[in-house]
């Protein structure tokens, strides 16, 4: 007899499906691990169960008593199934960009759901992870704290991770995928991998506009903009994202996203959510760099269900204009190519006189200032001529008195689209490899780029 003690007990233990039509021949094999058949429908039960578990034992959390968390949706219904099994309630803080199924279902749990608007900074006190906190110190409840929790990494390093490594006979494939959200999966599962089979490369897809690509790359926390892909990526900084044990992270963007979950439900019947689709879509370049006889392995993280009235239909596609017809913009590094100078930058400490001579001397309206080897600052032609008013200003001072942050920091292999939302905020894009300033872009760059694409 298989019988479950409740449903909890029948969270983990999910597929491991190996893609059919999707993948091309000369690429490596992809294999998925279909997380969207949790009982709750996502990857995250893993992580809600291990956690309130974890709360149990340590004594922070007491029968009849209060769950709060802030949750894209998965999270929350992981949360939610868990909790009605054992008797507590629950309160959960979501962005309003998430889908009215996602909402309706806590609800339906008898979660109390409080909708909080997406497009706010980090530290705003309307942002849907301090309206949690704030919830949870007024009611004194268990703050599950996902972003943050050591127990999210660990649930996935004993469960996800486990699974992965004994579905593939020990690790006998070349690549994991996963999507960076929290940073749990990824985290977790590159943990186990890295102590029992470190030869597998451990790869992040994080969605256009969220920090973990540019924190990986580039060591800045990035000004993070909206994007539509649901469950994946994030606007800031999280403790449960363990970068140590990332190889590598790529970007995505939301039309890719979106069209190759739709390929996911139509060729191959899985019925997966857009951050299946981020995944996919990073799993393929993957699988592509790699070639024949190796093997891709990535998870599909929720369930489809939850986007019947998004990226599933075929109107709501073609409102936002995620079409398969849609422009493909390409990369930043392909706006580098053919360059045969490099980028002029300048010691910070340098005299404001030698960095107008070189602005003179180049033809350009700002130059990168590098500080005991790092990159430090920039300055703009209108930083100096906006200091030149002062009666204190002299071109003998250090160019770092007058210099400006860089809002627009970005590397070789972002998306363009990144470009145009660090242009809505700042004059050029500097583009940085392992550190070094590998080039500067500006809007007349981007609009050269595109006209010759569209010859």
């Amino acid at each position: 007899m298989n019988l479950k003690p409740n449903i909890l007990a029948a969270i983990g233990k999910t597929p491991l499906v190996k893609l059919n039509k999707i993948v091309p021949k000369d690429s490596a094999e992809i294999w998925v691990k279909c997380e969207y058949l949790n009982p709750a429908g996502s990857i995250k039960d893993r992580m809600a169960n291990y956690i309130i578990e974890r709360a149990e034992e340590a004594g922070l959390l007491k029968p009849g008593g209060l769950i709060v968390e802030n949750t894209s949706g998965n999270t929350g219904q992981g949360l939610a199934m868990a909790a009605a099994v054992k008797g507590y309630r629950c309160i959960f803080t979501m962005p309003d960009k998430m889908s009215k199924e996602k909402q309706d279902s806590l609800r339906a749990y008898g979660a109390e759901v409080i909708i909080t608007p997406t497009d706010v900074p980090g530290d705003s006190p309307e942002h849907y992870v301090n309206v949690a906190k704030r919830i949870a110190e007024e009611k004194n409840a268990f703050y599950v704290d996902q972003y943050h929790s050591s127990w999210n990494i660990d649930a996935h390093y004993h469960s996800t991770g486990r699974e992965i490594f004994e579905d593939t006979d020990g690790g006998k494939f070349d690549a994991f995928v996963g999507g960076t959200g929290t940073g749990g999966t990824v985290s977790g599962v590159g943990r186990f991998f890295k102590e029992h089979a470190p030869h597998v490369k451990i790869i992040g897809a994080d969605p256009l506009g969220s920090v973990h690509y540019h924190l990986f790359h580039t060591k800045t926390l990035p000004t993070a903009h909206v994007y539509m892909v649901e469950g994946i990526g994030e606007d800031i900084e999280c403790r449960a994202m363990d970068f140590s044990v990332v190889d590598d992270m790529r970007q995505v963007n939301d039309r890719d996203s979106f069209v190759l979950a739709r390929r996911l439900v139509r060729e191959e019947g899985l019925f997966v959510g857009g951050s299946s689709g981020s995944n996919m879509a990073v799993a393929l370049e993957i699988a592509k760099e790699l070639g024949p006889g190796k093997v891709v392995v990535t998870v599909l993280p929720d369930h489809g269900n939850r986007y019947i009235s998004k990226f599933l239909s075929d109107e709501w596609m073609k409102r936002h204009g995620f079409t398969e017809t849609e422009r493909e913009l390409g990369f930043v590094e392909d706006m580098l190519k053919g360059r045969t100078s490099k980028p002029i930058t300048a010691d910070a400490e340098a005299p404001l006189r030698s960095i107008v001579n070189l602005m003179r001397e180049h033809g350009v309206s700002q130059i990168p200032l590098i500080e005991r080897g790092k990159l430090n600052a920039i300055v703009h032609e209108s930083d100096i001529l906006n200091r030149m008013k002062a009666k204190d200003f002299s071109l003998d001072a250090p160019a770092k008195a007058v210099a400006s942050p860089i809002a627009g920091l970005i590397y070789p292999k972002a998306r363009i689209e990144e470009l145009f939302h660090i242009f809505s905020t700042d004059h050029v894009a500097v583009v940085v490899d392992a550190s070094n300033v590998v080039g500067v872009v500006s809007k007349i760059d981007l609009i050269e780029h595109l006209a010759g694409k569209g010859r």
